[in-house]
């Protein structure tokens, strides 16, 4: 049972703190399963965040399916999706009215918009942890080259990115497996 509640707390958790989505959410979940419960190690993590980006819909909930289960089984992968969904359906419910009410605020826009460089450095800090496990793997040349390649196939010749996740699989199954 203790299990359960900690895993409810290490999704609902990030779900109310991580303003703006899944993205914003990230950095806050492997704080709780990397640095504070100690479920997973960095590349454990960003392994099973690479998987789940492949996959079609929202990340957190994904994460915490996969997550959850990984800790407790059938029961700790409902625990842990219900914990990140829970927040933003309090929310859509008892806030719903509030927010429309003062949506044109200039408060509420200038609080949003101090919010945004906050959860950019939260993922830069994320990609930057990445990055640095990444190079004790495989070492920074594969990493470079397949991150140039594949912005230089969305940008240049619009190749749709679900090919080129798909490809970065493949390539990290084949050669750095």
């Amino acid at each position: 049972m203790t299990t359960l509640w900690h895993i409810f707390l290490a999704f609902f958790i990030p779900g109310i703190l991580g303003y703006g989505g899944g993205p914003a959410s990230i950095p806050l979940i492997e704080n709780e399963v990397v640095d504070h419960y100690h479920w997973m190690s960095v590349t454990t993590f960003s392994n099973v965040l690479a998987f789940g980006n492949s996959l079609p819909g929202p990340i957190a909930p994904e994460l915490a399916g996969y997550i959850g289960y990984h800790v407790g089984g059938v029961a700790g992968s409902l625990m842990a999706m219900f914990a990140t969904i829970a927040p933003s359906l309090l929310l859509l419910i008892v806030l719903l009215r509030l927010l429309y009410t003062f949506k044109d605020s200039p408060k509420v826009k200038w609080l949003t918009l101090l919010i945004r460089p906050i959860i950019v450095v939260m993922l830069g800090m994320m990609a930057w942890n990445f990055f640095a496990t990444a190079n004790q793997g495989s070492g920074w040349l594969p990493m470079v080259l397949i991150g140039a390649g594949a912005f230089i196939l969305m940008q240049r010749f619009r190749i749709h990115p679900a090919f080129i996740i798909a490809g970065a699989l493949l390539i990290g199954a084949l050669f750095m497996g």
